[in-house]
């Protein structure tokens, strides 16, 4: 594919739907192996445990609220970029959902710890450059996504790394909340540590290795990006 195909909105929206499948498979898979899911996904899981409403609910919901956020920071009511994240809410959701059920099917969450280790592992790289992909295409961005997005490019310089760890403090209290109401966590191991650690320099790598012809859409006012 070259560049100008890559980057045209048929491309865009080919990678898109790629991105979508990548993120619903490897984050339910994360979920799964109970070594640790994203951190977004993690406070998603521990919130409909506390709340005990369906984990896709609570996905949608979760995601409406953060997305009300991304048009503050924005400092406009953006209907079209509101609309945009709300689509990528539904099928994201419920298409998570419906993967963590086939893998608790397979028998994910009953195999030898060194294998939902790796399996955990393996998601969580996989979650970094599906997130990679649907940022660089920008059409729609689940709003979770969408807000480290914001914060890289118009007050982070364009940081991927330091844009991360500042959109990880939502989800961070939301678990401490959940923690003092049910005095349990749930899918909080070593791989949400790796994943607070290391998942915007994850997806800094996929923007220039993984389609590294599709390149960054950008369409609201940016700091300077540093070289």
């Amino acid at each position: 594919m070259t560049i100008e195909t890559a980057n045209s909105f048929k491309g865009r929206l080919f990678y898109l739907g790629v991105s979508i499948l990548i993120n619903c498979f490897f984050n339910a898979l994360t979920v799964a192996t109970n070594m640790g899911s994203a951190i977004w996904t993690a406070s998603a899981v521990n919130l409909a445990q506390a709340l005990n409403i369906p984990l896709g609910t609570t996905l949608f919901l979760e995601g409406v609220v953060v997305a009300l956020a991304n048009l503050l920071l924005l400092g406009e009511f953006d209907y079209f970029r509101l609309g945009r994240n709300l689509m990528f809410i539904i099928p994201f959701s419920y298409c998570l959902a419906g993967f963590e059920h086939l893998f608790v099917w397979i028998g994910v969450p009953n195999f030898p710890l060194w294998a939902r280790f790796l399996l955990d592992f393996i998601g969580l790289v996989g979650v970094a450059q599906a997130v990679s992909i649907y940022q660089r295409a920008n059409l729609i961005i689940h709003p979770n996504d969408d807000l480290p997005y914001i914060l890289r490019f118009r007050f982070m310089k364009g940081s991927p790394v330091w844009s991360q760890w500042a959109s990880n403090v939502p989800p961070i209290l939301i678990i401490l909340i959940c923690w003092i109401i049910t005095k349990k966590l749930s899918v909080i191991n070593i791989g949400t540590i790796i994943n607070i650690a290391f998942q915007g320099a994850l997806i800094g790598w996929g923007d220039t290795h993984i389609f590294p012809k599709l390149h960054h859409h950008l369409e609201f006012k940016t700091t300077k990006i540093n070289p």
